[in-house]
């Protein structure tokens, strides 16, 4: 594979990245971001330990979950993301909150950034939905440098939102070769495997993010077909079948009311996630 200039040298792969860049910009994924997941930045850039004046890489940073309370903490910041119309609403977020970072459009797998750059790169359910693990491991420890810190948050394969990708799978197209499925990222002994040997001291812990933003499971399943590029994507992709519509309606559903419990007389969702931090070695 060629990279020129961050960008990858390979018509297949460039139209797969031009399909994943459309899609995460359906809907609003910073709403959601900010209404539903905004706890989960704050809680990665708190485990691994940012600090003011030190360099740091949100690699897939959307719309800035994590690089605006970083750069909020005193951390000098790049957001980087293969979307321009997340980073455009990050930018807007981030003003709001008084943060100043860089905004960067960039692909997780050939990031445009020098060897050894950063002294922390991070990524909270971001570079998890880059097809390729490996090349986009191979990335994070590139550009973080030895000594540095990589911080990781991504959905569990058994947990809530990959249980969504499992069960919207049977009415998305097929992947093409070689794209792995974005939960595996949420899988510990994954993770070790494409981090390898270039990081030590690695831990990783499983949480639970508790989500109580929907009344119903139908009301969950209606707010992602509106707002999560992947799950309109794949809605797009049985739009003209009114039976498998309805199917995906039924089984996204059923998946609320399987993970659904009531606490203090209101419906909950628990959210799993694994929460990975790791050194790179010297």
């Amino acid at each position: 594979m060629t990279v020129i200039g961050g960008a990858v040298a390979d018509p297949t792969l460039q139209a797969l990245k031009d399909k994943h860049r459309a899609m995460w910009a359906l809907g609003d994924y910073p709403a959601l971001a900010a209404e539903v997941i905004a706890e989960l930045g704050p809680t990665l850039v708190d485990a691994v330990g940012v600090a003011p004046g030190e360099r740091v890489l949100d690699v897939a940073a959307g719309s800035g979950n994590a690089a605006v309370p970083a750069a909020l903490a005193g951390a000098d910041v790049v957001a980087s993301d293969l979307t321009p119309a997340l980073l455009d609403a990050g930018r807007r977020s981030a003003a709001a909150r008084g943060a100043t970072l860089d905004w960067r459009e960039a692909d997780a797998e050939a990031l445009p950034f020098a060897d050894d750059a950063f002294d922390v790169v991070l990524s909270c359910v971001g570079v998890m939905f880059a097809p390729r693990h490996a090349a986009a491991a191979w990335e994070l420890t590139r550009v973080c440098r030895p000594g540095g810190r990589i911080g990781l948050i991504a959905w569990t394969p058994g947990g809530f939102i990959g249980q969504m990708f499992a069960a919207m799978k049977p009415y998305a197209p097929a992947p093409p070769p070689g794209a792995q499925p974005p939960p595996l990222w949420g899988d510990e002994q994954h993770v070790r495997d494409l981090l390898g040997d270039r990081v030590a001291g690695v831990r990783a812990e499983r949480r639970t993010l508790t989500v109580d933003a929907f009344a119903t499971p139908e009301e969950f399943r209606d707010y992602f077909k509106a707002r999560y590029g992947p799950t309109i994507a794949v809605y797009r992709a049985v739009a003209d079948d009114p039976d498998r519509t309805a199917a995906l309606d039924a089984d996204l559903a059923a998946l609320g009311a399987r993970f659904a419990r009531t606490a203090g007389g209101r419906t909950v969702l628990d959210w799993e996630y694994l929460l990975v931090t790791a050194d790179v070695r010297g």
